[in-house]
Protein backbone atom coordinates (compact mmCIF):
# COMPACT_ATOMS: atom_id res chain seq x y z
CA UNK A 1 0.00 0.00 0.00
CA UNK A 2 2.83 2.42 0.82
CA UNK A 3 4.54 1.71 -2.50
CA UNK A 4 1.25 2.23 -4.30
CA UNK A 5 0.66 5.52 -2.49
CA UNK A 6 4.17 6.75 -3.35
CA UNK A 7 3.79 5.86 -7.01
CA UNK A 8 0.33 7.42 -7.12
CA UNK A 9 1.69 10.66 -5.65
CA UNK A 10 4.50 10.80 -8.22
CA UNK A 11 2.13 10.15 -11.11
CA UNK A 12 -0.34 12.74 -9.81
CA UNK A 13 2.42 15.36 -9.68
CA UNK A 14 3.54 14.36 -13.17
CA UNK A 15 -0.04 14.73 -14.39
CA UNK A 16 -0.21 18.27 -12.96
CA UNK A 17 3.11 19.20 -14.57
CA UNK A 18 1.99 17.85 -17.95
CA UNK A 19 -1.32 19.71 -17.77
CA UNK A 20 0.53 22.93 -16.90
CA UNK A 21 2.98 22.39 -19.73
CA UNK A 22 0.20 21.76 -22.26
CA UNK A 23 -1.65 24.89 -21.11
CA UNK A 24 1.54 26.96 -21.47
CA UNK A 25 2.21 25.57 -24.93
CA UNK A 26 -1.35 26.32 -26.03
CA UNK A 27 -0.99 29.92 -24.78
CA UNK A 28 2.38 30.25 -26.53
CA UNK A 29 0.99 28.93 -29.81
CA UNK A 30 -1.93 31.36 -29.61
CA UNK A 31 0.41 34.27 -28.88
CA UNK A 32 2.76 33.34 -31.73
CA UNK A 33 -0.17 33.00 -34.13
CA UNK A 34 -1.37 36.51 -33.21
CA UNK A 35 2.13 37.94 -33.66
CA UNK A 36 2.46 36.23 -37.04
CA UNK A 37 -0.90 37.64 -38.16
CA UNK A 38 0.16 41.13 -37.03
CA UNK A 39 3.51 40.80 -38.85
CA UNK A 40 1.81 39.68 -42.07
CA UNK A 41 -0.63 42.58 -41.80
CA UNK A 42 2.28 44.99 -41.36
CA UNK A 43 4.02 43.44 -44.38
CA UNK A 44 0.90 43.96 -46.51
CA UNK A 45 0.54 47.57 -45.36
CA UNK A 46 4.22 48.30 -46.00
CA UNK A 47 4.02 46.84 -49.50
CA UNK A 48 0.97 49.03 -50.21
CA UNK A 49 2.86 52.09 -48.92
CA UNK A 50 5.81 51.26 -51.19
CA UNK A 51 3.46 50.94 -54.17
CA UNK A 52 1.79 54.29 -53.36
CA UNK A 53 5.18 55.96 -52.90
CA UNK A 54 6.32 54.57 -56.27
CA UNK A 55 3.23 55.90 -58.00
CA UNK A 56 3.65 59.31 -56.37
CA UNK A 57 7.33 59.39 -57.29
CA UNK A 58 6.52 58.52 -60.89
CA UNK A 59 3.96 61.31 -61.10
CA UNK A 60 6.37 63.79 -59.51
CA UNK A 61 9.11 62.80 -61.94
CA UNK A 62 6.80 63.25 -64.92
CA UNK A 63 5.89 66.72 -63.66
CA UNK A 64 9.57 67.51 -63.15
CA UNK A 65 10.45 66.37 -66.66
CA UNK A 66 7.62 68.49 -68.07
CA UNK A 67 8.64 71.60 -66.12
CA UNK A 68 12.31 71.24 -67.08
CA UNK A 69 11.40 70.69 -70.73
CA UNK A 70 9.18 73.79 -70.70
CA UNK A 71 11.85 75.91 -69.05
CA UNK A 72 14.57 74.75 -71.43
CA UNK A 73 12.30 75.40 -74.40
CA UNK A 74 11.54 78.86 -73.01
CA UNK A 75 15.24 79.55 -72.54
CA UNK A 76 16.04 78.43 -76.08
CA UNK A 77 13.35 80.67 -77.58
CA UNK A 78 14.33 83.68 -75.48
CA UNK A 79 18.04 83.18 -76.21
CA UNK A 80 17.31 83.22 -79.92
CA UNK A 81 15.25 86.37 -79.45
CA UNK A 82 18.08 87.93 -77.48
CA UNK A 83 20.57 87.17 -80.23
CA UNK A 84 18.34 88.81 -82.81
CA UNK A 85 17.66 91.83 -80.63
CA UNK A 86 21.33 92.28 -79.83
CA UNK A 87 22.15 92.01 -83.51
CA UNK A 88 19.46 94.55 -84.30
CA UNK A 89 20.26 97.06 -81.60
CA UNK A 90 23.97 96.61 -80.91
CA UNK A 91 25.36 95.83 -84.37
CA UNK A 92 23.31 98.39 -86.30
CA UNK A 93 21.56 95.82 -88.44
CA UNK A 94 18.38 97.81 -88.06
CA UNK A 95 20.00 100.74 -89.77
CA UNK A 96 21.33 98.51 -92.54
CA UNK A 97 17.85 97.19 -93.18
CA UNK A 98 16.50 100.70 -93.56
CA UNK A 99 19.27 101.63 -96.00
CA UNK A 100 18.60 98.57 -98.12
CA UNK A 101 15.00 99.67 -98.59
CA UNK A 102 16.29 102.37 -101.01
CA UNK A 103 13.85 104.92 -102.19
CA UNK A 104 10.83 102.72 -101.63
CA UNK A 105 8.28 104.43 -99.45
CA UNK A 106 7.40 102.12 -96.56
CA UNK A 107 3.77 101.83 -95.45
CA UNK A 108 4.77 103.44 -92.23
CA UNK A 109 7.62 105.86 -91.96
CA UNK A 110 10.23 105.06 -89.32
CA UNK A 111 12.46 107.53 -87.64
CA UNK A 112 16.12 107.24 -88.44
CA UNK A 113 17.73 104.38 -86.54
CA UNK A 114 19.41 105.36 -83.35
CA UNK A 115 20.39 103.54 -80.27
CA UNK A 116 18.10 104.28 -77.40
CA UNK A 117 17.57 103.23 -73.79
CA UNK A 118 14.48 101.21 -74.66
CA UNK A 119 16.60 98.55 -76.41
CA UNK A 120 18.65 97.96 -73.28
CA UNK A 121 15.48 97.80 -71.24
CA UNK A 122 13.94 95.11 -73.49
CA UNK A 123 17.14 93.06 -73.64
CA UNK A 124 17.57 93.32 -69.88
CA UNK A 125 14.00 92.17 -69.31
CA UNK A 126 14.43 89.10 -71.54
CA UNK A 127 17.75 88.27 -69.91
CA UNK A 128 16.07 88.45 -66.51
CA UNK A 129 13.32 86.09 -67.70
CA UNK A 130 15.97 83.66 -68.93
CA UNK A 131 17.78 83.80 -65.58
CA UNK A 132 14.51 83.27 -63.73
CA UNK A 133 13.79 80.27 -65.95
CA UNK A 134 17.23 78.83 -65.23
CA UNK A 135 16.68 79.41 -61.51
CA UNK A 136 13.35 77.61 -61.64
CA UNK A 137 14.98 74.72 -63.52
CA UNK A 138 17.76 74.50 -60.92
CA UNK A 139 15.21 74.63 -58.09
CA UNK A 140 13.14 71.87 -59.69
CA UNK A 141 16.26 69.77 -60.27
CA UNK A 142 17.31 70.13 -56.63
CA UNK A 143 13.80 69.22 -55.50
CA UNK A 144 13.76 66.20 -57.80
CA UNK A 145 17.12 65.02 -56.49
CA UNK A 146 15.96 65.37 -52.89
CA UNK A 147 12.63 63.66 -53.58
CA UNK A 148 14.35 60.76 -55.36
CA UNK A 149 16.82 60.33 -52.49
CA UNK A 150 13.98 60.34 -49.95
CA UNK A 151 12.04 57.83 -52.02
CA UNK A 152 15.01 55.49 -52.34
CA UNK A 153 15.67 55.74 -48.59
CA UNK A 154 12.01 55.01 -47.84
CA UNK A 155 11.98 51.98 -50.14
CA UNK A 156 15.23 50.68 -48.65
CA UNK A 157 13.96 51.06 -45.08
CA UNK A 158 10.59 49.54 -45.99
CA UNK A 159 12.20 46.56 -47.69
CA UNK A 160 14.41 46.11 -44.64
CA UNK A 161 11.34 46.13 -42.41
CA UNK A 162 9.59 43.61 -44.66
CA UNK A 163 12.63 41.31 -44.61
CA UNK A 164 12.80 41.56 -40.82
CA UNK A 165 9.08 40.80 -40.47
CA UNK A 166 9.31 37.88 -42.87
CA UNK A 167 12.20 36.45 -40.89
CA UNK A 168 10.17 36.84 -37.70
CA UNK A 169 7.21 35.08 -39.32
CA UNK A 170 9.45 32.22 -40.39
CA UNK A 171 11.03 31.90 -36.94
CA UNK A 172 7.69 32.03 -35.13
CA UNK A 173 6.12 29.57 -37.55
CA UNK A 174 8.95 27.18 -36.70
CA UNK A 175 8.34 27.80 -33.01
CA UNK A 176 4.65 26.97 -33.46
CA UNK A 177 5.50 23.72 -35.24
CA UNK A 178 7.97 22.82 -32.48
CA UNK A 179 5.44 23.72 -29.77
CA UNK A 180 2.74 21.62 -31.42
CA UNK A 181 5.10 18.65 -31.59
CA UNK A 182 6.06 19.15 -27.95
CA UNK A 183 2.41 19.49 -26.99
CA UNK A 184 1.55 16.26 -28.82
CA UNK A 185 4.27 14.45 -26.87
CA UNK A 186 3.05 15.95 -23.60
CA UNK A 187 -0.51 14.98 -24.49
CA UNK A 188 0.54 11.39 -25.11
CA UNK A 189 2.48 11.38 -21.81
CA UNK A 190 -0.55 12.80 -20.01
CA UNK A 191 -2.83 10.16 -21.47
CA UNK A 192 -0.39 7.45 -20.39
CA UNK A 193 -0.07 8.97 -16.91
CA UNK A 194 -3.85 9.15 -16.48
CA UNK A 195 -4.10 5.52 -17.52
CA UNK A 196 -1.42 4.57 -14.96
CA UNK A 197 -3.24 6.50 -12.25
CA UNK A 198 -6.44 4.68 -13.04
CA UNK A 199 -4.58 1.37 -12.79
CA UNK A 200 -3.01 2.43 -9.49
CA UNK A 201 -6.41 3.43 -8.15
CA UNK A 202 -7.85 0.07 -9.15
CA UNK A 203 -4.87 -1.75 -7.67
CA UNK A 204 -5.27 0.18 -4.43
CA UNK A 205 -8.93 -0.77 -4.31
CA UNK A 206 -8.00 -4.43 -4.82
CA UNK A 207 -5.37 -4.22 -2.09
CA UNK A 208 -7.84 -2.67 0.34
CA UNK A 209 -10.39 -5.32 -0.51
CA UNK A 210 -7.98 -8.13 0.22
CA UNK A 211 -6.58 -6.49 3.32
CA UNK A 212 -10.05 -5.75 4.64
CA UNK A 213 -11.00 -9.40 4.08
CA UNK A 214 -7.92 -10.56 5.95
CA UNK A 215 -8.51 -8.13 8.84
CA UNK A 216 -12.18 -8.93 9.00
CA UNK A 217 -11.62 -12.69 9.21
CA UNK A 218 -8.53 -12.54 11.40
CA UNK A 219 -10.50 -12.58 14.67
CA UNK A 220 -12.71 -15.40 13.46
CA UNK A 221 -9.76 -17.55 12.49
CA UNK A 222 -7.99 -16.65 15.72
CA UNK A 223 -11.03 -17.67 17.81
CA UNK A 224 -11.34 -20.92 15.91
CA UNK A 225 -7.65 -21.62 16.43
CA UNK A 226 -7.97 -21.00 20.18
CA UNK A 227 -10.91 -23.39 20.35
CA UNK A 228 -8.88 -26.01 18.53
CA UNK A 229 -6.02 -25.59 20.98
CA UNK A 230 -8.41 -25.77 23.93
CA UNK A 231 -9.99 -28.94 22.54
CA UNK A 232 -6.57 -30.51 22.18
CA UNK A 233 -5.72 -29.66 25.79
CA UNK A 234 -8.99 -31.12 26.97
CA UNK A 235 -8.39 -34.27 25.00
CA UNK A 236 -4.94 -34.60 26.56
CA UNK A 237 -6.42 -34.13 30.04
CA UNK A 238 -9.01 -36.80 29.47
CA UNK A 239 -6.43 -39.20 28.17
CA UNK A 240 -4.20 -38.51 31.14
CA UNK A 241 -7.07 -39.23 33.61
CA UNK A 242 -8.00 -42.48 31.93
CA UNK A 243 -4.54 -43.78 32.37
Amino acid sequence: LKENDRTTYEKTELKKDLETKIAQLEALIEQLAEEIAAAKDQIDKTEVEIKKASQTREEENKEFQSVVADQRATQAILNKALMKLKDFYEKGIGKAVLLQSGKQEPPVKFNAYKANGASNSVIGLIEQIVEDSKGLEAECTAGETSAQASYESFVKDSNGLIASLQEAVSTKSGAIASSKSEMATAGADLESTVSELESLTQYEADLHSRCDFVLKNFSIRQSARLKEIEAIHQAKSILSGAQ
